[in-house]
């Protein structure tokens, strides 16, 4: 296996192998919104980063806390909803920082973060609405802690690469684009941030 550097001849008897960090792939084939949508993404998945860090390093987490994997069904949930060991306190954490990045373009639907199966702990305040019971509406309204499986959901959430561009119809019957970005923390991948928006 070849590994990407330069060959810097320090002395006689020595060689020294500098590693290069891999290229990320060209941006050329995103258009310009994608473009902004991929700089916001990154900037948002940065502040989420470091408030999992410092959930960590305060000890108000562990990692197998933040990485927890165990649904809890929520009862008289129509989708069904879960919670974990972390959803709650996350909450108020991270949904403002998701909805800062929300009210930065009118094209932008959604702006969250899910864990590798599709996990989304916390949404954005207006997919947060009071549950009513009527499955219609609070699959409009209140998205959150629910798991996005689908095939779009899962290739987001697991991509490891730097983004990830997707076209898709939406269960609530917009098509649209979703971009995202790993989430990577202390070098274990969690999951991705992930900005749907009108194309």
């Amino acid at each position: 296996m070849s590994v990407p550097g330069r060959i810097i001849i320090h002395s006689v008897i020595a060689l020294y192998l500098i590693l290069s960090p891999p290229a990320a792939p060209a941006a050329d084939n995103l258009s310009s919104f994608d473009q902004k949508a991929l700089r916001d993404a990154r900037e948002c998945s940065a502040q989420i980063i470091d408030q999992f860090e410092l959930l960590l390093t305060s000890g108000q987490l562990t990692m197998a806390q933040l990485f927890d994997t165990f649904y809890i069904p929520i009862p008289n949930t129509n989708p069904q909803k879960f919670h974990t060991q972390y959803d709650q306190k996350l909450d108020g954490i991270l949904r403002p920082i998701l909805d800062d990045c929300l009210a930065r373009e009118k094209r932008y639907i959604f702006v969250v973060a899910v864990d590798r199966n599709g996990y989304l702990p916390t949404h954005n305040a207006k997919y947060s609405q009071p549950l009513t019971g009527d499955p219609d509406v609070d699959t409009r309204r209140n998205r959150t802690k629910r798991i996005f499986n689908d095939r779009t959901g899962l290739a987001a959430a697991r991509n490891i690469k730097p983004y990830l561009v997707q076209h898709y119809s939406r269960d609530t019957g917009e098509t649209m684009a979703d971009l995202s970005v790993p989430i990577f923390v202390r070098g274990r991948h969690w999951g991705a941030l992930r900005i749907g928006y009108k194309k």
